[in-house]
């Protein structure tokens, strides 16, 4: 056990790691905003639940959202919305969107 006086030392491993924490994009802030968002790609999350618009990352983390908030409509692989691919057929930001101010011209 160290003294009161005698500072703690760290280890090149312990420092390295926060270094590493410190500096490797993990995709919060403005840098992972965009993805995030999904205006881009889609986001993280590639499928979207028919029922509820809820997101997953895969297909069985949608089964598993499917059995535990809709038990009583069967899990069918295929109504599943696969927004990755829906992003990539049709850039819908070049046309005009309701209710956006200064989308509408006379």
């Amino acid at each position: 056990m160290t003294g009161k006086a005698k500072p703690k030392k760290h280890t090149a491993k312990e420092i390295a790691a926060k270094v590493d924490a410190a500096t490797t994009n993990r995709g919060g802030g403005k840098a992972g905003l965009a993805d995030r968002s999904g205006l881009e790609k889609g986001g993280h999350a590639k499928y979207e639940c028919p029922h509820c618009k809820t997101t997953a990352p895969d297909v069985k983390s949608m089964q598993i959202h499917h059995d535990a908030k809709h038990p009583k409509i069967p899990f069918e692989e295929s109504n599943l919305v696969n927004r990755h691919a829906n992003m990539a057929v049709g850039d819908s930001s070049s046309k005009p969107r309701p209710g956006v101010r200064g989308s509408y011209k006379k």
